[in-house]
């Protein structure tokens, strides 16, 4: 079974310097049926203007990814991190026991667009952590490459649940597939382009759950396309 979340019903918050998309309930967006599916819980689509951002605040027993598309992100956080997240990065932060941190247009003449992911830890309390590594677009183009595990398998990111991040750059009829285990489900973020999940068209926005299906067909569909796949327990 697939279910497709589409781009234009998803919550949305603009406060001028940010323009936000919510696939799931987030801030003051409130939809009992789209809480997040499995261990999943934000996917949030940020365009931040020049110069601005999110001031040091806090969080707590959450799995943070953030994957910009444009721009670059400056991170700085409580326990001594300071970066710049550019595309083809794949940034995590373990909020744990507790964690502060601002994130920041890097520049001040051009937006960033990126996509923030939460998922929830398998267990509350752990140490607060930060990874961050690049995956060439070589790496990514016409396959499917994990990006973050929770063994940090293939030179992914580690993140503290049962979760595997596939990432896949499609030009138009390059295709891939994916074979889901038992008693797994998955859920498709398209960041850009569009692509067919097996007969389905999804566009850029658009998500789609995917359940008790054992293999599905990630084709490329109009220019090039880049998708995040999760593949979880359900």
């Amino acid at each position: 079974m697939i279910e497709i979340r589409p781009a234009q019903d998803r919550g949305m918050a603009n406060f001028g310097w940010l323009d936000s998309r919510h696939t799931f309930s987030f801030g003051e967006y409130r939809d009992p049926n789209h809480m997040g599916f499995a261990d999943l819980r934000v996917i949030n689509e940020d365009k931040v203007s020049p110069g601005q951002g999110f001031g040091t605040h806090g969080h707590q027993d959450m799995e943070i990814i953030s994957y910009v598309l444009e721009g670059a992100l400056e991170h700085k956080d409580s326990i001594g991190t300071g970066s710049i997240v550019r595309p083809g990065d794949v940034q995590r932060m373990s909020a744990g026991t507790g964690i502060r941190h601002s994130e920041y247009n890097a520049s001040k003449t051009e937006p960033v667009h990126f996509l923030q992911i939460w998922i929830l830890p398998e267990q509350k309390g752990i140490e607060p952590g930060y990874e961050q590594k690049n995956f060439a677009i070589a790496e990514k183009q016409g396959k499917l490459r994990l990006v973050a595990s929770r063994d940090g398998r293939d030179g992914s990111i580690t993140i503290h649940q049962n979760v595997d991040l596939y990432v896949s750059v499609l030009a138009e009829g390059e295709l891939v597939n994916h074979t889901f285990a038992p008693n797994r489900a998955g859920w498709l973020q398209v960041a850009r382009g569009a692509v067919q999940l097996n007969d389905l068209t999804l566009n850029a926005g658009d998500g789609a759950a995917i359940a008790q299906e054992s293999l599905i067909t990630i084709r490329g569909d109009a220019g090039d396309a880049e998708v995040l796949l999760f593949d979880m327990a359900a």
